[in-house]
């Protein structure tokens, strides 16, 4: 499921299914309205169960990312908060450490937008560092398949 918001006809909780495209959410949502932006939202990126869609109006600027970053969260307004600059956010050998990565650093993760980058960090505030990196699993939004695309990037 996807929370789709903005420029579209029916905003609300649309069901996509794996593999399904921001395109997909969008149509599921009854489709964009005439007033939207879609020149800054990426109609093929993979969506992430649970993530929020945010679909701006032409003109309309959205805090925390280009116009429509149409990425899991136009609304996950304060993605960064609690980010609060923990410490260095990536390890020796460039990989990214979950432990002290703040919401941008995750967002360069492949499959980890606004949204996700917000839920690991409230993950890892309300039950202190991760011990091992499949620890990622307990993570609303984040399933084997959406590890394995990271799993190789990230240390604790």
């Amino acid at each position: 499921m996807v929370h789709v918001l903005g420029s579209v006809r029916e905003p609300g909780i649309v069901e996509v299914r794996p593999g399904d495209r921001v395109m997909d959410a969008i149509a599921e949502a009854g489709g964009a309205l005439e007033t939207a932006d879609l020149g800054g939202v990426n109609l093929a990126r993979a969506l992430v169960d649970g993530e929020q869609l945010y679909v701006p109006a032409v003109g309309e600027v959205v805090p925390g990312g280009p116009a429509g970053a149409a990425g899991p969260g136009g609304a996950a307004p304060g993605g960064a908060a609690g980010s609060g600059g923990a410490g260095p956010p990536s390890a020796a050998g460039g990989l990214v450490d979950l432990n002290a990565a703040d919401a941008a650093t995750l967002e360069t993760l492949p499959g980890v937008g606004p949204a996700l980058a917000a839920r690991i960090i409230a993950w890892r505030e309300q039950n202190g560092p991760f011990r091992a990196v499949d620890e990622l699993l307990a993570v609303s939004g984040i399933g084997e398949k959406t590890l394995a695309g990271f799993r190789d990037q990230v240390t604790v």
